[in-house]
């Protein structure tokens, strides 16, 4: 018999049919919740996360902002940042999300709810949702990566979600590459290293923005496309290590194509560059590099086609 779980098209098809899911996305600075039936989102609120953002009171400002949509849900997908394993969420970026350490969010969330929960990183969640109803329809190996305010991805392989038992599933914006970048600089010194999403986030263009006296990542981007040569060099850095990592990836693993998203990752003049990058290496490490297709919403699509199967793949070791 033929696993649906591995054969894409089949599962790309089977959770689009299902009855109305309910998502949740939380992130620092805003959450968001979702009716969502055959992969196309029917009613949304959103709400400003609340600060501190302590799990107590994150948890209660998700639970009012979806409990409107809850009644009419089979089920609840969430998507946070940090690390998910299991359902449980320990912050990566503790500033952000004081106190979150092995908090059971699936849980909590449900029993509020009165849902059958399960959680995924907010990036995975994305992953999921542009493999099953976006930019990853038709692949057996796929990788999602925004690239804005951070780095982040998610992976497909074989037509499963790549889920690791401690919640560090596709950290792409962690893994290491030349670091130390200076004004003027054409190849940073490779003695130093530092994590891709310091070099190559929109946080990171927006610094080299401010040492160009530019206002912002955006007035950095639009002025590179627009002939600055230091702008240029900047986003053109950033593009080129991303294009290095994504080959890296597809020598690993074979991915066959790659969605980028993100406020960065979006712009047709950051893919441009990105392409320009990867056509130096050799043509099999090169995969397909696209637009992510369902823009901000993919977290909240993946989420809920995550939380409506009905024979969700196990964590490792569960």
């Amino acid at each position: 018999m033929t696993d649906a779980l591995t054969t894409p098209d089949a599962l790309n098809a089977a959770p689009l049919n299902s009855a109305p899911l309910l998502a949740l996305d939380i992130g620092g600075t805003s959450m968001r919740a979702a009716l969502i039936q055959h992969g196309q989102i029917t009613e949304r609120r959103e709400a400003r996360t609340p600060k501190p953002s302590t799990p107590d009171a994150v948890i209660a400002a998700a639970t009012e902002l979806a409990a409107p949509l809850a009644a009419h849900a089979a089920a609840l997908g969430v998507a946070c940042a940090g690390a998910v394993a299991g359902g449980s969420v320990t912050a990566t970026a503790v500033h952000t999300f004081p106190g979150w350490i092995d908090v059971a969010l699936a849980e909590r969330l449900g029993t509020g709810l009165g849902l059958p929960c399960a959680a995924l990183n907010d990036a995975r969640a994305a992953a999921w949702g542009e493999w099953a109803a976006g930019a990853g329809r038709g692949t057996r190996e796929f990788m999602f990566i925004t690239v804005s305010t951070g780095v982040g991805a998610g992976l497909v392989l074989g037509g499963r979600l790549h889920l690791a038992g401690n919640g560090l599933d596709a950290e792409l914006g962690f893994v290491s590459v030349p670091a130390a970048w200076q004004p003027g600089q054409t190849v940073p010194p490779l003695g130093q290293l530092g994590p891709l999403e310091f070099e190559s986030s929109g946080t990171a263009l927006g610094e080299q923005a401010r040492r160009l006296e530019l206002a912002d990542t955006r007035a950095l981007c639009d002025a590179a496309e627009e002939g600055h040569p230091e702008a240029e060099a900047a986003y053109t850095r950033s593009a080129a290590l991303m294009a290095w990592k994504i080959a890296d990836v597809a020598a690993l693993l074979g991915i066959s194509r790659v969605a980028l998203g993100g406020s960065v990752g979006l712009r047709p003049g950051y893919l441009a560059r990105v392409q320009a990058s990867l056509d130096l290496f050799p043509a099999r490490y090169q995969p397909e590099v696209v637009h992510a297709a369902l823009s901000a919403d993919a977290g909240l699509i993946g989420a809920a086609l995550w939380a409506g199967q009905s024979d969700q793949q196990p964590l490792p070791n569960s």
